[in-house]
């Protein structure tokens, strides 16, 4: 589907927000230095004795370098800027923040060593995409989206199987994100009434997630 992605804020101000970080975390040595981004606010499995429940929120908006940040800055503007369009800013948002939340909680209580990315809610905006859809009055008898739960399963695996093959990949928090992702999306879509001026949706066939 083509959407145009102004009706996309909350995406376009996240990826902004997270490039700006990214720019700290490279001027202060965070790249080179696990230390320094510790010190930043990633998850630390001793963040519950110390009281530092920041950590659960900072952490979703480090990551641990360029690749690290252009992969995950470009999956959450392919599927954040898709789902908030489709299913509004914020259901987006609120799941968004509450999978990324799951993710760094997981990761902390179960992973021994520092942990960031903003992976934990992406993948949770994946799993609540495949339910969002299935329980939309809106979108779940378009032949299109057929095409795209597919594909979300099939990212879904791919990503999980990544995290269990490649040692620093925090599939702990992986796991959490998408879990909860998929839970969330069984809350039902409440189609709003059209406002007056806005007779038909701007929707076409996407050729990124559609059939070729």
């Amino acid at each position: 589907m083509t959407f145009r992605f102004s009706r996309s804020p909350v995406t376009s101000a996240l990826l902004i927000v997270i490039a700006i970080v990214m720019v700290f975390e490279w001027l202060s040595g965070a790249l080179e230095n696990e230390e320094i981004l510790v010190q930043m606010g990633a998850t630390v499995h001793e963040l519950w004795q110390r009281h530092e429940y920041w950590r659960l929120i900072t952490a979703m908006f480090l990551h641990g370098g360029w690749v690290h940040w252009l992969a995950n800055s470009w999956a959450l503007f392919q599927l954040g800027s898709l789902y908030e369009v489709m299913f509004g800013s914020v259901r987006f948002l609120s799941f968004y923040f509450i999978t990324g939340l799951c993710a760094s909680i997981a990761s902390s209580l179960f992973t021994h060593q520092a942990s960031v990315g903003a992976s934990g809610a992406i993948l949770g905006i994946l799993g609540a995409f495949i339910f969002s859809i299935r329980r939309s009055p809106q979108w779940r008898h378009e032949p299109w989206t057929r095409g795209l739960i597919s594909q979300l399963v099939f990212w879904a695996m791919v990503n999980l199987a990544l995290g269990f093959s490649v040692k620093v990949i925090d599939n702990v928090a992986h796991i959490a994100g998408l879990v909860s992702g998929l839970l969330l999306g069984l809350i039902p879509h409440r189609v709003p009434p059209q406002p007056p001026s806005e007779s038909v949706i701007d929707v076409q066939p996407y050729r990124s997630y559609g059939a070729e």
